[in-house]
């Protein structure tokens, strides 16, 4: 499936995406609040993170991994996904990655909102979350703006950190701080959609 927004077209990752992906957990820059500013590889992007990113949930059109395209060119600019959190289907996680040059330009705030609406069309999500780093300002904005509220900090253990598939982290010792959780819940989302 895929979704059109005024700018962005947010389409399934499929294989031919790989050097995206790639380059995007290439640049320090946009993995510093992920993993420190690591790279990750090719060989292990392919072997152990593309197989998740690949992955089809029928439940939804809204659940899964999808890219951001430019709209008119086409262009790659990131990724952003929805994924169920526990096994009752009431709670998606939303997620996003951008490509530097497409920060500050509002791409993960749309393709955010077209994810979260296309979600909250299912009767079984009631509540959306997303983390980030504590000093991740740039996504902790992008949080406020969809919407969602600040609900805790926590300390993510490595166990956690390696099932978010997404990413790779060595040691927890990179982090001087918390990650923080928002949320937005369905009744939140309607009352703010009727005005």
């Amino acid at each position: 499936m895929t979704l059109e927004t005024p700018r962005l077209l947010l389409r399934p990752i499929i294989r031919e995406d790989l050097g995206h992906l790639v380059a995007l957990d290439n640049d320090p820059e946009v993995m510093r609040h992920i993993n420190g500013g690591l790279p990750v590889t090719r060989e292990v992007f392919e072997a152990e993170l593309l197989p998740t990113f690949l992955e089809i949930d029928a439940r939804s059109p809204a659940l899964g991994f999808h890219a951001v395209c430019d709209r008119s060119s086409e262009d790659f600019l990131g990724w952003v996904s929805l994924r169920f959190t526990g096994d009752d289907h009431r709670e998606a996680e939303l997620g996003y990655r951008f490509r530097r040059e497409a920060w500050g330009h509002g791409y993960a705030t749309e393709a955010g909102r077209a994810l979260i609406d296309l979600a909250f069309a299912e009767p079984s999500i009631h509540r959306i979350i997303a983390t980030t780093y504590e000093h991740n300002a740039a996504s902790r904005r992008v949080m406020d703006k969809l919407g969602l509220t600040f609900r805790r900090s926590f300390r993510p253990t490595l166990e956690e950190i390696a099932a978010v598939g997404t990413s790779l982290q060595g040691s927890l010792e990179v982090w001087a701080g918390d990650d923080v959780e928002y949320a937005l819940v369905r009744a939140d989302w309607q009352r703010d959609r009727a005005t």
